[in-house]
């Protein structure tokens, strides 16, 4: 847990909205483009979250402006102006702050299996 390389601006995120995460999230495994974060999101979440485009894109500008994520330049044949697909990937500021709000969560989840607000399930 890299929590304390987190500095106050990103803190003050903690906890991520649901696109904030899911955004991130759908990013772990290399980068993306729009239309293939929103599937890995429908995914990801068991079908239980559908991202629009317009919220994507609107998370995915503030993401960028806060440096969490970063656009790839276009290479090779995407570079031809047929093209419109912009590929983003996940910055070392947005893994960390990813990787804790996973750890956040995990504590949280901790938590409740003590209290015994949810069944223990073997791993």
């Amino acid at each position: 847990m890299r929590r304390d390389q987190l500095t106050e601006e990103l803190q003050a995120l903690l906890p991520l909205t649901p696109a904030v995460f899911f955004i991130l999230f759908s990013l772990t495994q290399g980068k993306k483009h729009g239309y293939a974060m929103m599937q890995e999101i429908t995914r990801l979440s068991d079908g239980k979250r559908h991202m629009g485009p317009g919220t994507l894109y609107t998370t995915l500008q503030r993401l960028l402006e806060l440096g969490l994520v970063e656009e790839l330049p276009e290479t090779g044949a995407s570079a031809g102006h047929a093209s419109r697909r912009r590929y983003y990937q996940l910055t070392g500021n947005g893994q960390i702050l990813l990787e804790a709000e996973v750890s956040r969560m995990d504590s949280v989840v901790r938590l409740a299996r003590k209290r015994k607000l949810v069944p223990r399930i073997s791993e």
